[in-house]
């Protein structure tokens, strides 16, 4: 009996090779489901949502974008860690769910270093602290002077425990000096909501989503995570203008899927984003949230990921960061 099964999966195997090159070969046949980790109205949802219907022209088949909020993005990216390596559940990878959430979380139920497949880093974002109208101080020198003059007197939102908003300013209450607590949310969303409605007076948030509130003089901007000033805000200073360059980094968003996906998936996903990141209308649609387009190989996303990770390790361990 054993012999037999051995027999049998060794003809299973010897047929398996040009079974899945068939199978790439015709990918996709039927919709593909592009998981966001968060809820509705944050960056990652804003980003997905502009890449998906280039990238379902270029595929030819449906891109239909889900959201699956909860734990910081840990619950979205969990689910898919877990899909099959067929290319048709991919996910949206961010600096929350692949580097800073991991590095804080010892129990997040995934190695973002082995259990996925980078494909393609779609855009780079800067990151922005803003306040709601009704906060004492309107720019960054007087922003320090009131959390100095009242510790614990403040809150801030983030789009969740061990994401990129709670981990940036966690560091940056950790070299400044000050106390504001934490409330997490499930997603950059209702965060901004939240902050926006005046119930929190101030987030940590990517720009693109907060950037309307911030035109439209709902949101006060404070100080951003950059290379240099931006055109849409060039009277708010970089981190690195105000000394605290550690905190400088901007985030990411990207599509992987779970680990096993077929390379020639991977190389024909990665050259339809390409390919729609070519296209004037989708490359300005995502500049002017403030993003940078990437448009990188897989190779190169997955050395960005390794690099964040080690990044977000690091700060954890020499701030001593703990979760809430």
């Amino acid at each position: 009996m054993h012999y037999r099964r051995l027999v049998l999966a060794c003809i299973l195997a010897a047929g398996f090779v040009p079974l899945q090159g068939a199978f790439a070969q015709s990918y996709p046949t039927h919709s593909i489901k592009l998981l966001v980790p968060f809820a509705p109205g944050g960056t990652t949802d804003i980003i997905a949502r502009v890449i998906a219907e280039p990238l379902a022209k270029a595929l030819g088949q449906p891109v239909v974008v889900e959201n699956k909020a909860g734990g910081g993005g840990v619950v979205g990216a969990s689910d898919t860690a877990k899909s099959a390596p067929d290319g048709y559940s991919l996910g949206i990878a961010t600096v929350s769910t692949v580097a800073s959430n991991p590095a804080i979380n010892p129990k997040t139920p995934y190695n973002p270093l082995t259990d996925f497949t980078p494909i393609v880093n779609i855009a780079a974002t800067p990151n922005v602290i803003a306040v709601h109208p009704s906060f004492p101080a309107k720019d960054y020198r007087g922003f320090v002077a009131e959390l100095k003059k009242h510790p614990g007197l403040y809150s801030y939102s983030s789009s969740g425990t061990g994401g990129i908003g709670h981990m940036q300013m966690e560091l940056y209450k950790n070299l400044v000096g000050v106390f504001v607590t934490h409330i997490p949310y499930r997603g950059a969303g209702p965060a901004l909501n939240d902050t926006v409605a005046g119930q929190v007076p101030m987030l940590f948030d990517n720009l693109p989503s907060a950037l309307p509130f911030i035109l439209a003089n709902r949101l006060v901007p404070i100080v951003v995570a950059a290379p240099q000033r931006l055109s849409q805000l060039p009277n708010v200073p970089t981190f690195k203008e105000v000394g605290l360059e550690p905190v400088n980094r901007m985030a990411f968003y990207g599509i992987y899927g779970p680990k096993g996906l077929p390379k020639e998936v991977v190389d024909k996903v990665n050259a339809a984003v390409r390919k729609a990141l070519e296209d004037p209308a989708v490359k300005k649609r995502i500049e002017d949230t403030g993003s940078l387009v990437i448009g990188n190989t897989p190779e190169q996303f997955a050395e960005q990921i390794r690099a964040e990770f080690a990044v977000y390790k690091k700060v954890v361990e020499s701030a001593k960061l703990q979760l809430d």
